[in-house]
């Protein structure tokens, strides 16, 4: 069977865009999503980004025009602003889609209803009584699954995953990756749907020796 490995963030705005659509391609392919919820933060600072994502010409476009045109083009409605608790913490958010598990109709249920609900509602996912409500919204136990989700392999599976998506040379949220073949953004959704049917020629290899350095300066920073 097909594979998707789904590296995201539970409030990342552009695998909200995304979202259904990426779930409707998997169910058209017959592929299983491999859920890997990652920490987001590490990975732009490991790729020297944090102080441009924070400058406001950069955020008032990818988080105002533009992000507004795609979830028009996507049909994802969405409050129109960057959520009012978009910097919290979304760990427990990350855990819990973790503790449901890798696979399963369960765990994209839920991806589904973190994203959409900081989106389209402007939940904050950082509150423990808004987590469960969404989980109970998509048929799931909140309470036992975040009761799991504190458990130190899943904190130690989310930390593997953020390590994983540095070494491999990702940048952002979403990645989609077919057959090793990584599609960073959502609007490579269409390229996905196509690697699923026929792979791309591929001669391209990542030189992931710079991204190592560059991760070693920030951890030393």
């Amino acid at each position: 069977m097909k594979r998707i490995e789904y590296f995201y963030a539970a409030y990342s705005g552009y695998a909200y865009i995304g979202s259904a659509l990426f779930q409707e391609i998997a169910a058209k392919a017959g592929a299983v999503v491999v859920h890997r919820p990652f920490f987001l933060r590490d990975l732009v600072a490991a790729r020297g980004n944090a102080e441009r994502v924070r400058e406001t010409t950069y955020t008032s476009y990818w988080f105002g025009r533009e992000i507004g045109r795609w979830a028009e083009y996507r049909g994802a409605p969405t409050i129109k602003r960057r959520p009012t608790y978009h910097h919290e913490s979304y760990d427990m958010a990350n855990r819990m889609l973790i503790a449901c598990g890798e696979t399963g109709a369960a765990t994209d249920r839920l991806a589904h209803g973190f994203l959409e609900a900081h989106w389209a509602e402007d939940a904050d996912l950082s509150n423990r009584e808004t987590l469960f409500a969404i989980a109970a919204s998509v048929g799931l136990d909140g309470p036992a699954l975040f009761e799991a989700a504190g458990a130190e392999q899943i904190d130690a599976q989310h930390r593997a995953n953020t390590e994983e998506a540095i070494a491999r040379g990702f940048f952002g949220s979403p990645t989609y990756v077919v057959d090793g073949d990584p599609f960073y953004g959502q609007d490579r959704l269409e390229l996905v749907a196509r690697a699923l049917e026929k792979p791309f020629a591929n001669d391209w290899t990542l030189p992931v020796g710079q991204f190592r350095r560059k991760q070693a300066a920030v951890d030393i920073a």
